[in-house]
């Protein structure tokens, strides 16, 4: 067997790779991954020490563009300056030193918990990061703590992609991580019951999930953005979980912004005069996201977030669905 490329992946990690076509195992040749069942002997790209392990029967991605995107995004970057105008450049600047109309409440301190539940379950974990091209908002607690090992993949190249796969198809045997975080993704999925139950499968028994998915948040997301969930919708999504927590993670005042933003923007064709409509939104509305931090604790918040999270451990007893009814905490119970 060929050596093994220096991957970005922890090498007690790479062991537990599996084909995300029919499960079986994997072994590297000739700078690609291949799947040793002879009935399926689909090959898998190595690009820069990244892993491209995406089903193309089954995803909204195809291996090919994943490696054609991998060079347009370093033709871009070393040519962004040049083909890039001096308006286009100016509201970029702009765009990045005018306040956000987005704050994420929680984020931080669930992290911090999520981290104190895994550190007390075993002397070193494993997390798998779905949708972690960049570092999501306040996780940085995960990245401090030397017992924890970051797995970050996504469906796209970025700063801290180690893998490439799609959530509907986790290319890891069962359980494989202790952890998973799929952080402002399941908006994004076509089949998020399916991608949550991958995560079911590949966490370890007693392994937690973390997730935050949007509410009330216009398409962010282009042609890749699908669905959207109530707080019993998403408790729903992961009724194969035991709770330890949820609640608001973007507020009312956040959702709030997002409406007027995308309200002003609504009115223009341009693309330009848009981003123009969003800077002065995010001018004469950021101020909203402050009221979140007074309004996160209360019922009402449940029925108007902007997006919600829930922090779960692996159960093989499901949520039965005439529980839900009880499940819910929002402000309108008549």
């Amino acid at each position: 067997m060929a050596q093994r490329p220096p991957l970005k992946l922890p090498d007690y990690i790479q062991g537990n790779l599996c084909c995300p076509n029919c499960s079986q195992k994997l072994e590297f040749e000739n700078n690609n991954f291949g799947c040793i069942d002879p009935s399926c002997s689909a090959k898998f790209p190595v690009i820069d020490g990244i892993p491209v392990l995406l089903n193309d029967q089954n995803s909204l991605f195809a291996i090919e563009t994943a490696v054609r995107q991998n060079s347009v995004m370093k033709l871009l970057r070393r040519q962004s300056q040049i083909h890039t105008g001096l308006v286009d450049r100016f509201l970029d600047w702009l765009s990045s030193n005018i306040p956000d109309i987005s704050k994420n409440i929680n984020a931080q301190e669930n992290f911090i918990k999520f981290s104190k539940i895994l550190t007390s379950l075993t002397d070193r974990q494993s997390v798998l990061v779905v949708g972690g091209s960049v570092m999501g908002q306040g996780m940085e607690p995960l990245y401090e703590d030397p017992q924890i090992t970051m797995v970050e993949s996504d469906v796209v190249f970025g700063p801290r992609t180690m893998m490439i796969f799609d959530a509907h198809d986790i290319p890891f045997i069962d359980e494989t991580f202790d952890g998973v975080i799929i952080q402002a993704v399941l908006e994004h999925v076509v089949d998020p019951y399916r991608c949550v139950d991958e995560i079911h499968r590949v966490l370890k028994d007693q392994g937690i999930v973390y997730a935050e998915t949007a509410f009330m948040q216009q398409v962010h997301g282009g042609r890749y953005d699908f669905l959207r969930f109530t707080h019993s919708g998403h408790r729903h999504l992961f009724r194969k979980f035991l709770e330890i927590d949820s609640g608001v993670a973007c507020g009312p005042g956040m959702a709030l912004a997002w409406s007027y933003q995308y309200f002003l923007a609504s009115f223009f064709d341009s693309k330009r005069i848009i981003q123009f409509a969003k800077i002065f939104a995010s001018i004469t509305s950021f101020f909203l996201k402050y009221f979140d931090k007074y309004l996160i604790n209360k019922p009402g918040a449940l029925d108007a977030a902007s997006a919600f999270f829930f922090m779960g451990q692996k159960s093989e007893i499901p949520l039965e669905n005439n529980e839900l009814k009880s499940y819910y905490r929002g402000g309108q119970l008549g």
